[in-house]
């Protein structure tokens, strides 16, 4: 199968692996959440791989789950992202930097210009993910008692986005001067004052720096309900989601590039990149032994509370080595309980194994020899279930080291993945255009 088609590559690291029992996995790195010599050394790796973005997940709480699986968890700390992507800028060239900005928990203000100013540091790689921060533990960390309904917090999104933008640009391009002649330092002809009143959000502006190096910084998205998919369509140009099959991919996929030609926008201008956990071995066998070898990491105690959550019913007391009984239908999520139930029959796994799996990681995952990995990557570019993939390591820097040495020179040698950067900013590298200033045009 030939495509004329390449596929983008982010890297999803919360700073390092998604999965609950990485951090244990032998030759693994317990500390990386918090040592920066070891995540400097990833973002490094990802960059000689010509990866698009080190893409940092954020969240705004901790108590999320039973004292059972928090105290086993290293999936709940980390750096604030902008501090540890400023830090990474420093120490790379073209490798974006993405990261999570709450809508619900934040200010524009503070979102532009922080993103801002990574965009500038870096040299144009920054991208701000959108998300409206779906745990209600975050709401007492910021002075709330009550957590905001899902259709408020995508409303406020919406006119969030809005009012970033708007800050972002404040100054045309060329307003800064900076004539020591005659003292002129700016022209503010070419500076607009926002005075943005609206539902959710007052900000007057202008924006305290200069447009960013990009324009904008790329706009990410992450929701899948109708209202993200919503969002995702007016205002993003990288979707990270999490289809777990080509058919429900193919359908996401245009569901959101419908609505996006409904918004007027070019579909072309957004990359779908579904999330994906990827194993290596020199066998699908070896592959699978790696996978069960990580999930069998995952603590009992927390991996039965993910399976009970799943199930809509306590599964505590079902017998830890036995196939899963039959669980009678629940009022909690019915397809969320028969996907959960088809897994295991179809796997043949048992309790402990079915749980083990939830409690680590329940994704996409995509398993076996390196061909295989690039045959089933090639699939769902080539039919149109996803524009590239948002990567996630097993365990850390295993996982990564065996993708980036074994699977991408095979992408690489059949055309699906670039040899070099194909410019300087992540807009360049995404392909995607450089937004006109909505207040100078093209000349701003």
């Amino acid at each position: 199968m030939s495509t004329s088609k390449q596929l983008h590559l982010g890297a999803f690291m919360r700073p390092v692996s998604i999965h609950t029992g990485a951090w244990r996995y032998p030759g693994g790195t317990p500390d990386a959440n918090f040592n920066f010599a070891h995540i400097k050394s990833f973002a490094q790796k990802l960059e000689r791989a010509k990866f698009d973005a080190f893409f940092m997940a954020d969240h705004l709480a901790v108590l999320n789950m039973p004292d059972e699986a928090l105290k086993r968890s290293a999936t709940v700390t980390s750096f604030e992202p902008m501090t540890l992507l400023s830090a990474l800028a420093m120490v790379t060239d073209h490798l974006g930097l993405v990261a999570t900005g709450s809508t619900t928990y934040e200010e524009p203000y503070h979102v532009a210009r922080r993103f801002s100013s990574l965009d500038h540091i870096s040299g144009g790689r920054a991208g701000w993910n959108i998300v409206t921060t779906s745990n209600p533990n975050a709401s007492m960390n910021f002075g709330r008692d009550d957590h905001w309904d899902h259709a408020e917090r995508y409303a406020r999104a919406r006119e969030f986005y809005d009012v970033v933008t708007g800050l972002w640009d404040s100054w045309a391009d060329d307003a800064f001067v900076r004539d020591v002649e005659t003292g002129i330092f700016s022209d503010l002809d070419k500076m607009h004052v926002l005075d943005h009143k609206g539902k959710y959000l007052s900000a007057k502006g202008p924006l305290n720096i200069a447009r960013p190096v990009q324009g904008w910084p790329v706009i990410v998205q992450a929701g899948a309900s109708e209202a993200g998919k919503q969002l995702a369509a007016e205002t993003a140009e990288a979707v990270f989601t999490g289809q777990n099959n080509i058919a429900a991919g193919q359908a996401f996929y245009a569901d959101v590039k419908g609505r996006m030609v409904d918004a007027g926008r070019d579909p072309n201008h957004m990359n779908i990149l579904p999330a994906c956990m990827v194993v290596v071995g020199d066998s699908l066998d070896e592959a699978k032994e790696k996978r069960a070898r990580l999930d069998s990491l995952v603590h009992y105690e927390s991996a039965i509370a993910s399976l009970s959550i799943a199930l809509g019913h306590d599964a505590s007391g079902f017998d830890a080595d036995a196939p899963l009984p039959n669980i009678p239908e629940s009022n909690a999520s019915k397809s969320g309980q028969e996907r959960v139930m088809e897994m295991g029959r179809r796997e043949n796994l048992t309790v402990r194994q079915l749980a083990q799996r939830l409690g680590g990681y329940s994704g996409l995952a995509i398993l076996g020899t390196p061909e295989m990995i690039a045959d089933e990557m090639e699939e769902w570019l080539t039919t149109e279930a996803s524009d590239g993939f948002t990567v996630m390591f097993p365990h850390l820097p295993g996982g990564l080291d065996d993708f980036v040495d074994k699977v991408v020179p095979v992408l690489q040698d059949r055309g699906l993945f670039r040899r070099e950067y194909e410019g300087t900013t992540l807009r360049e590298n995404m392909g995607l255009p450089r937004p006109e200033n909505q207040f100078f045009g093209n000349g701003g």
